[in-house]
């Protein structure tokens, strides 16, 4: 089996990565999931959102974030004037965990390669990282969310010249179970306007 970094590099499209994803069998969630997940919205966007994984809902779909924590990202992304025309959504997995689990190691180290790769094809000005799992995936940390967010780092990401301003911020899912702190989260949308107005 081809190395999943050596396939991941050889696409020069989306859409070759999207075909690239749907056959890759690197990963065992591919065999219990009913659809491949693989992103949502304008790939032309200054702002790309990364998730952990598919849910229930897009696992039905085919589409990231449309379930309850996605109608939330949704009425998040509108406060500061942004829907799904102006910004681009993916997860870290592109299968639904069984019973929606947390992703193991194993499980983001075979997809990583393929979400590098995804961000190097769009050239996001932006990404914005959506929780705990996607944050210490991307970032390579291992402190919690709740000490990462709101705080920018330098993404770097190989094929692209510049590392990637990133900001990291609560899972929308996590807001649901804990709406106190969506004051924080706003903070983050906010950082986000500033910096996309400024870039």
């Amino acid at each position: 089996m081809r190395a999943a970094h050596d396939i991941a590099e050889a696409a020069t499209t989306l859409a070759s990565l999207a075909e690239a994803v749907a056959a890759f069998d690197g990963c065992a969630l591919r065999r219990t999931a009913t659809t491949t997940v693989f992103a949502d919205g304008n790939p032309g966007a200054r702002l790309m959102l990364i998730g952990e994984a598919p849910g229930a809902e897009e696992d039905r779909l085919g589409k990231p974030f449309v379930g309850r924590s996605g109608q939330l990202l949704d009425r998040m992304l509108a406060t500061i004037g942004i829907d799904r025309s102006s910004a681009y959504i993916t997860n870290v997995l592109f299968w639904r965990p069984p019973g929606n689990r947390k992703p193991t190691p194993g499980e983001i180290a075979a997809c990583l390669p393929f979400v590098l790769r995804h961000i190097a094809l769009v050239r996001p000005a932006i990404v914005m990282l959506c929780g705990g799992t996607a944050t210490s995936a991307l970032l390579g940390v291992s402190e919690g969310i709740t000490r990462l967010r709101g705080r920018w780092f330098d993404l770097a990401v190989p094929g692209l010249e510049q590392p990637v301003p990133t900001i990291a911020t609560y899972h929308p899912s996590y807001l649901l179970r804990s709406p106190e702190r969506k004051r924080e989260a706003w903070r983050d949308l906010l950082a986000v306007q500033a910096r996309l107005e400024s870039a």
